[in-house]
């Protein structure tokens, strides 16, 4: 099943399509999918009321994807997370998880438009596997125990302004992360044990229709479970919480590729997890 938000911006109603692909009313368990839903067993809940066919059939047809978790509290990001978009930035691959935060504002839906922000020369893309967390995670003992506060995974843009980021901030890196619409999220959350090897998912990208990124999670310098593990010894991940593990080869900072432009179209999927496209605008 995956789990999805149907609406109009802050309108979302909660939905779930079901193995036969119907899309069916999720609002007589929940109000909305988020972390007070994803903590209370939320997942086993709808698993157990699509079984007794207690969920209505949603007409869908036109209804927008919103992010399919309601505005987290937290974005955490893990900044060079494969070797080879490390060494396309000019950087060693780190040791240690490199941590830094977006937003929840910046959270959009799936297909909804990117904004260029004022000022910007070089917008750029980034494909990545995001982690809902499902169950408060602190001081967590091993990588093996931090699975179990997975309750599954979604698509994400991490759409970065380079000379913010880089040259704007003084090492603050949120700076080129943090403009308005720069984390599409979405279009569905896939239940964490309903991913067979989180570690070798094939993730992609284009820009107007011509290929960008192209790996596999199996050249995550991190794992999930080691994400998740460290970050909890750092700071408390609550239920709903959104974490990015890093972007593949194959962005604009390479040099490789221009940069984004307003009309530009970007398309980008992870293996099981859905696909999103969205077309760039003026801020």
């Amino acid at each position: 099943m995956k789990l999805v938000r149907l609406g109009d911006p802050g309108r979302e109603r909660p939905a779930v399509i079901d193995d036969r692909g119907t899309i069916r009313d999720l609002s007589p368990l929940t109000p909305d999918i988020d972390g007070a839903f994803l903590a209370a067993d939320g997942i086993a809940r709808t698993r157990l009321a699509l079984a007794e066919s207690a969920l209505p059939a949603l007409e869908a047809e036109g209804l927008r994807f919103g992010p399919p978790v309601a505005r987290p509290g937290t974005v955490v990001c893990i900044g060079q997370n494969y070797a080879a978009h490390a060494a396309e930035s000019g950087s060693t691959p780190p040791t240690r998880p490199i941590i830094f935060l977006k937003p929840p504002n910046t959270v959009v839906g799936p297909y909804d438009e990117v904004e260029i922000p004022r000022g910007s020369t070089k917008t750029d893309w980034e494909v990545e596997l995001a982690v809902v967390i499902g169950r408060t995670a602190r001081y967590l003992d091993s990588p093996e125990q931090a699975l179990e506060h997975v309750a599954g995974y979604t698509v994400s843009n991490d759409v970065s302004e380079r000379d913010f980021q880089l040259e704007h901030s003084g090492g603050q890196w949120s700076k080129g992360k943090s403009c308005a619409t720069f984390n599409p999220l979405g279009p569905y959350l896939v239940p964490a044990d309903e991913v067979p090897d989180v570690q070798n998912l094939r993730l992609c990208s284009s820009v107007n229709g011509e290929p960008r990124q192209d790996s596999r999670t199996a050249d995550m310098i991190f794992s999930v479970a080691q994400i998740v593990h460290d970050l909890s010894q750092y700071m408390v991940l609550e239920p709903g919480d959104v974490i990015n593990t890093g972007t593949p080869q194959g962005v604009a900072l390479s040099g490789r590729f221009p940069y984004l432009k307003p009309g530009d179209l970007m398309e980008i999927e992870i293996e099981g997890l859905g696909r999103q496209r969205q077309t760039l605008r003026s801020s």
